[in-house]
């Protein structure tokens, strides 16, 4: 048998990658009962730990999360958090009810683990 007549053998392998990306990102907006509230950055963040804290106590306030960007006027934020901590996040900020004795709830506008997928909305599309 010649070497000619081997053939060669290739070995095909799938690979399947969950949460491949380190990541992911949060666009939130919280609806306050009385809209002329307004809260800083650091408030917010801080509202965001509380929650954590009274969910999972102090291993969820250990949660790193970031704050990447935030429209006081709107109260809407863009939160980045590790991919792993991503179910305690969003769980917490389900869970909050009240913020200063008023109603409150945050609204999870766009889940992604890509920041760009965050810069638009398909749903808010206008083709003219």
């Amino acid at each position: 048998m010649s070497h000619d007549d081997k053939k060669e053998e290739f070995v095909y392998q799938r690979v399947v990658l969950k949460n491949a990306s380190p990541y992911h990102y949060l666009k939130v907006c919280l609806v306050l009962e009385d809209e002329t509230t307004r809260l800083s950055a650091v408030e917010l963040k801080q509202f965001i730990i509380t929650g954590l804290h009274s969910l999972y106590g102090e291993v969820g306030a250990a949660l790193t999360f970031d704050v990447l960007k935030y429209n006081e006027n709107s109260l809407t934020a863009h939160l980045r958090v590790h991919s792993r901590g991503l179910v305690k996040l969003w769980s917490s900020l389900t869970l909050q009810g009240s913020y200063q004795d008023q109603a409150c709830a945050f609204r999870v506008l766009q889940v992604s683990p890509f920041l760009l997928a965050l810069t638009g909305n398909s749903r808010d599309l206008q083709l003219n």
